[in-house]
C-alpha cells in the first residue's frame, strides 16, 4: 500500500467506489480506497437495489435524478452493465395524511421534471393485477424509477478507478486517523500508515466508528433490514414495478424468476445484527399476503439481512466536517445510499477538487445542521 496519497477513502462499498471513480475521471488518481473486507461486501452486497426519484425533499429528488442519468450512461462510461431496469415505483397510500402529502410531493417532483403520476386504486391495480386495493386511497407511480444491481455498480466503479491508477486495498482495517492542528495528516491501518490530506468517510453503518477515530461524533446508527426471496406468482409479470405499501413499509419487486420482499420493523432497536429471524418473516408474510392474497400459495426460498446507516432526519451527512480540515463525510444515507451513490461520488469529487459541490447544492446536509437544528427531514422513507 502507498505510504502517501492525496485522498484516502475509507469504505469499499458503492459510495466509496463512486467517490474513487469520480476523482479518477477528473484526473485525481493519487487515491487509496481502504476496505476492511471485500469490495461491496457490507451493505452494498445486501441491498435491494431500488432506484427511485420520489422523495419528499427537493435535494433528494435532485440526487436521484442525477444518479438515474449516470446509471443510464454507466455501461458506456465504465464498460460494466449496471442491470438498470426502469420498471417504476408504485407507492400505495392508505392513510389520508399520506395521500395528501404524496400529492404535494408529486407536484414538486413534476416541477423538477420527474414524471410522477397520481393514480386511482384501480389504475394501480391495473399495473399489478393481483393487488388488493380496497383500502387504498390513491397511488403515485414514476415510470423512470426502477432497480439496478448494487454489486455490478460497485465493481464497475472500482474497476475503472483502479484502471486509472487508484489503489484499492481490501482486507485492511483502519485503526487510527491522525489529526494535527485540526488537519488530517494520516490514516493508520492494519496494512501500514498512509500520509494524506483528505479522508472521505464512506463506511456506511460503521461511519460513526471511523469518525470517532478522528475525534468526531456523528449521529449515525446501524439498523437491521431483512430481505427475502420467494417464488413469483404468474399474475405478477417480470416487468412489474417495485410496489411499496407505504403505511406498513412492506415492498416487493420481481427478481429474476422470483420476488424480492422487504419491510422495516420500526420497533427494532439499533444493532449490527445481520441474522434473519422467523418472527420478522411471519410479520412480513402477513403484510405481503394482505396486499397480494395469492402470495399465500407460494413459498419463501431464502432470506438475508443488511444494515441501514440511519441519521435523525433520514438524510445523509455529506461534506466537510467543521473543525477537522480534510475530513469529509459521505454516509448516513438511511437506506438510500445505493440509489444516490452515482451522484454522491461526483459531488464529493467536486468538494475536493473545486472546493464545494457545484452540480447540486447539498450544503444542508453538513454535520453542523444537527447542532444548528436546521433539519428538514426526509419523510418518504421505507
Amino acid at each position: 500500500m502507498r505510504e502517501q496519497a492525496t485522498v484516502v477513502v475509507v469504505g469499499g462499498g458503492v459510495i466509496g467506489a463512486s467517490v474513487a471513480y469520480h476523482l479518477a475521471v477528473r484526473g485525481m488518481t493519487d487515491v487509496v480506497v481502504v476496505e476492511r473486507s471485500g469490495l461491496g461486501s457490507g451493505s452494498t452486497g445486501r441491498a435491494a437495489g431500488g432506484i427511485r426519484q420520489q422523495f419528499s425533499t427537493e435535494t433528494n429528488c435532485r440526487l436521484s435524478m442525477l444518479s438515474v442519468a449516470k446509471l443510464l450512461s454507466f455501461q458506456a462510461d465504465t464498460g460494466w452493465d449496471p442491470r438498470f431496469v426502469q420498471v417504476g415505483y408504485l407507492f400505495l397510500l392508505t392513510r389520508e395524511e399520506d395521500w395528501t402529502e404524496f400529492q404535494g410531493n408529486a407536484a414538486m417532483q413534476n416541477d423538477l421534471g420527474i414524471d410522477v403520476e397520481l393514480l386511482s386504486p384501480h389504475a394501480a391495480q391495473a399495473l399489478v393485477p393481483p393487488l388488493a386495493v380496497e383500502d387504498v386511497l390513491g397511488a403515485t407511480f414514476c415510470p423512470t424509477d426502477g432497480h439496478a444491481d448494487p454489486t455490478q455498480v460497485c465493481l464497475g466503479y472500482a474497476s475503472r478507478a483502479r484502471a486509472k491508477g487508484v489503489e484499492i486495498v481490501p482486507g485492511t482495517t483502519v485503526t487510527g486517523i491522525v489529526v494535527e492542528d485540526q488537519h488530517v495528516v494520516a490514516v493508520e491501518t492494519s496494512n501500514g500508515r498512509v500520509e494524506t490530506r483528505f479522508v472521505v468517510n464512506t463506511a456506511g453503518p460503521w461511519a460513526n466508528q471511523i469518525a470517532a477515530l478522528a475525534g468526531i461524533e456523528v449521529p449515525i446508527a446501524p439498523y437491521r433490514r431483512q430481505l427475502y426471496y420467494m417464488e413469483r406468482i404468474p399474475t405478477i409479470p417480470e416487468t412489474a414495478p417495485m410496489v411499496v405499501d407505504f403505511a406498513s413499509s412492506m415492498y416487493f419487486r420481481p427478481e429474476g424468476p422470483g420476488l424480492l420482499l422487504g419491510m422495516t420493523d420500526r420497533k427494532e432497536p439499533s444493532s449490527y445484527t445481520i441474522q434473519t429471524d422467523d418472527a420478522f418473516l411471519e410479520m412480513l408474510i402477513d403484510q405481503a399476503v394482505r396486499r397480494v392474497p395469492t402470495l399465500a400459495e407460494t413459498r419463501v426460498v431464502r432470506g438475508w439481512a443488511g444494515l441501514y446507516d440511519v441519521t435523525p432526519d433520514a438524510n445523509p451527512i455529506l461534506g466537510p466536517v467543521p473543525g477537522v480540515e480534510g475530513f469529509l463525510m459521505a454516509a448516513g444515507f438511511s437506506g438510500h445510499g445505493f440509489m444516490h451513490a452515482p451522484a454522491t461520488g461526483q459531488l464529493v469529487a467536486e468538494m475536493i477538487l473545486d472546493g464545494a459541490a457545484r452540480t447540486i447544492d447539498v450544503s444542508g446536509y453538513g454535520l453542523e445542521r444537527f447542532a444548528n437544528q436546521a433539519i428538514a427531514p426526509e419523510r418518504n422513507v421505507i
